[in-house]
């Protein structure tokens, strides 16, 4: 197996996102826009750039295993799990079905929370034409439920920073239920944000996160290094 050879700059960039590595796991720094398994787009995945930067970087001849346990929608930034065994992606796998990974995310808001901070349980169902969550004040089959803390922690001249502690895993839900509360995350036209971001993501970053290694079974705790505060 063959991979092509990044350039100096491509693997400086890639080594200086590297948040934890072992035999076993390997977290990642995702930028917005980045996409973490390929998609009909048919841009390079971070998968494939990260077997690429550990063949060129270990001399690896032949495959290079890095599985995939869960994955950031392309417009969101932060912290994303890869394994490099199958024994921890199968792990790694139960752990994020089962909730047992804690995330927290930051989101850069158009408009302040009111209340301040609070939980948020909304049933929510997932439209696939339009790739597209909502609402439903109703129950029904296709929904789920939906919960989430969040607190506010900062103020711009335009925007609010919220705190977030994911505690179910639904597709858009920090997006959809902000929006819900009435503040949409900046740069997210989908949810109802007024203009788009330059980079063409939203202010979104998964920004810490807490679990137990699946291998050595010992607690690991990382943090993104991005800011979503705009420099004003």
């Amino acid at each position: 197996m063959e991979y092509r050879q990044l350039s100096p700059q491509e693997q400086g960039d890639i080594a200086s996102r590297i948040l934890y590595e072992d035999n076993h796991i390997l977290v990642f720094d995702k930028r917005a826009g980045e996409i973490v398994q390929g998609d009909k787009s048919g841009d390079e995945p971070l998968c494939e750039t990260l077997k690429a930067f550990i063949a060129q970087r270990d001399g690896k001849p032949g495959k290079v295993f890095l599985g995939i346990p869960h994955r950031l929608d392309r417009p969101v930034s932060g912290i994303t799990v890869f394994a490099k065994t199958s024994k921890a992606l199968e792990r790694l796998g139960a752990m994020f079905r089962e909730g047992s990974v804690h995330k927290t995310y930051h989101a850069l808001c158009c408009a302040k929370p009111d209340p301040e901070e609070g939980l948020l349980e909304d049933w929510m169902e997932r439209n696939e034409k339009l790739n597209k969550s909502f609402i439903t004040r109703k129950p029904g089959a296709q929904a789920k439920l939906a919960r989430l803390r969040y607190r506010l922690l900062e103020a711009t001249k335009r925007y609010w920073l919220v705190e977030v502690e994911l505690l179910t895993g639904r597709h858009h839900q920090i997006r959809c239920q902000l929006a819900h509360l009435g503040c949409p995350i900046k740069g997210d036209l989908k949810y109802g944000a007024p203009r788009s971001n330059p980079d063409g993501g939203i202010s979104l970053n998964s920004h810490e996160i807490r679990f137990e290694h699946p291998v050595r079974h010992e607690e690991i705790r990382l943090s993104s290094r991005q800011s979503l505060l705009p420099q004003e």
